[in-house]
């Protein structure tokens, strides 16, 4: 969903709930036997391993890392290029198992970087890597890109011993090419789909990341976001996913969209593993001058916050007005929220999302300001013919058939006719959105007292329609911590019509210790991850 939620604000007011789920889903009353095309995916060895469950096999010599290489390479080739096809992966790296070997070598020889030592890792393609493969966002413009330097997550990932097993596929520019994309769609890596059923949405931007850590395809996963794009994704495809506060994370070398808003992010099926994950991505950069604010903030350990009783005596907050029609996201609410309550947490009315809803015109420019901005610059240093977004466009129109066979470029074409970020429509804009976005978060959460802020992160995955685009419902939580840059957790909390539904938790800038610690508590208590099932189709 993510930049969906501004960029087609009158379809969805119009369309709402009610819609997507005549068009997308069957009645949770139907039969279980109207999904009978299931696809036969047997169950893989790797199946739910965690990164301590796989250093205990690697220190026990169960495995070595070149056996977890070759083990999640073998499941990519059954389900992902074939079988069900989920189509998450983009380019597999052609050194993976050479640097296996060498990481094999350094535990012969007693040595063991951390956590992540040996730990199969794929990551979004719009994250350099300076080695065989390419960088291109999904596009075609971009064919060909390869990076000179590792981004700096990627560096931070090296050093820490993990293994980058290859690039996940996204939605195209991480979505911001078009008003009526569909999601997890690119021209280069074409259709991701949702591995609960496979003809419905993967969510976006970081599609093939959510998709490829939910289907065991690697242990973890980096995303990206700009607004959702590692949230929305976690949530549809049952995963854990953290969309740090802005500054956190180093940006440099991932090709971007907003310098407001853009955030590299951890994706797991644990809140335990993301955890990990976060603490190795996070650190400073002077490359990237967000993240000279974290000096002090940033944690060595999330995993120290991890407490089952952590939300006990917390105050949590929950938007008082009722959000979207259906009756069985109402009841996922109220029972996630009734969770909080029975772990000794309160549960506080507030009154909020329309404040931060409003301000959607106004995100959706600054976007586009920088996003030209941004563009220009990666593109300038790259080696490629292509240097602007000006030549991206004219690429797309000269290929179109391949590049754009369904949706257009509507998006690339108005952020390009953007001037310079000394534009006063583009200070007016910011001003309007982040800062707007930052004073509306910072007051609710101080006059209640507030620990954290909470809620379903959206609905279910609609189906998949490349011709005309998404189909999402009234229910999202991924702006108000998008716009002000805030930190964000979503975590599984249960299905409906057979598909996962994350619950979200935010809060203050670098509060990500107390949410983490709120989203194992939930975690433990729920328990709601549940494998994938790989069915066909609803009908």
């Amino acid at each position: 969903m993510e930049r969906r939620s501004f960029l087609t604000t009158a379809t969805l007011g119009t369309a709402g709930i009610s819609t997507f789920l005549s068009t997308s889903c069957v009645n949770k009353n139907d039969k279980d036997d109207s999904m009978i095309l299931v696809n036969d995916v047997k169950d893989f060895e790797l199946d739910e391993e965690t990164i301590f469950s796989l250093q205990s096999k690697l220190k026990l010599g169960t495995y070595t890392c070149e056996r977890l290489v070759e083990l999640y390479l073998s499941r990519i080739e059954e389900i992902d290029k074939n079988g069900p096809s989920i189509n998450s992966v983009i380019e597999l790296n052609p050194d993976a198992l050479v640097l296996a070997r060498e990481l094999d070598n350094e535990l012969k020889n007693g040595k063991l970087r951390g956590a992540l030592h040996g730990i199969p890792v794929l990551i979004k393609d719009n994250i350099d890597t300076a080695d065989k493969m390419q960088t291109t966002a999904g596009a075609l413009a971009l064919e060909g890109n390869r990076a000179r330097n590792d981004a700096y997550v990627v560096k931070r990932l090296r050093d820490a011993g993990a293994i980058i097993l290859g690039k996940t596929n996204l939605s195209e520019w991480a979505n911001f090419r078009s008003t009526s994309s569909c999601s997890g769609w690119s021209s280069r890596g074409g259709q991701t789909k949702n591995p609960y059923i496979i003809d419905h949405n993967p969510c976006g931007s970081s599609a093939g990341s959510g998709v490829a850590v939910s289907s065991n395809l690697c242990t973890i996963s980096v995303g990206t976001e700009t607004d959702g794009s590692v949230v929305c994704p976690s949530s549809v495809s049952g995963v854990v996913g953290i969309k740090p506060t802005v500054g956190l994370v180093s940006r440099t070398g991932i090709i971007p969209i907003s310098s407001t808003q853009d955030t590299a992010g951890p994706m797991a099926r644990t809140v335990t593993d993301a955890a990990i994950l976060l603490g190795v991505l996070s650190g400073i950069d002077s490359n990237d001058n967000s993240t000279l604010d974290s000096k002090q903030k940033k944690e060595s350990d999330y995993l120290k916050f991890l407490e089952k009783n952590y939300l006990s005596g917390k105050r949590i907050g929950v938007e008082k007005k009722q959000q979207g029609t259906n009756q069985f996201m109402h009841a996922l609410q109220k029972k996630s929220t009734d969770l909080i309550k029975s772990l000794g947490g309160t549960v506080v009315e507030i009154e909020y999302l329309d404040a931060i809803n409003d301000l959607g015109e106004s995100e959706f420019e600054v976007m586009q300001y920088e996003f030209k901005e941004g563009v220009n610059s990666y593109l300038k240093q790259a080696d490629l013919k292509i240097k602007s977004l000006k030549d991206v466009i004219e690429f797309n129109l000269k290929n179109e058939d391949v590049a754009m066979p369904y949706f257009k470029q509507e998006t690339l074409i108005s952020s390009n006719e953007k001037g310079d970020l000394s534009d006063v429509k583009y200070k007016e804009a910011l001003k309007n959105s982040h800062f707007k976005a930052i004073k509306v978060l910072e007051k609710v959460i101080d006059e209640n007292k507030l620990d954290a802020i909470c809620g379903l992160t959206m609905g279910p995955a609609c189906s998949i329609d490349t011709i005309y685009g998404d189909r999402w419902g009234d229910v999202f939580l991924t702006s108000p911590a998008a716009i002000s840059g805030f930190p964000h957790i979503t975590v599984p909390c249960g299905k409906i019509y057979e598909l996962p539904v994350g619950f979200s938790f935010f809060g203050k800038p670098y509060t990500e210790p107390e949410l983490i610690g709120c989203a194992f508590s939930f975690e433990q208590a729920s328990k709601s991850r549940i494998k994938p099932t790989y069915k066909k189709s609803f009908l």
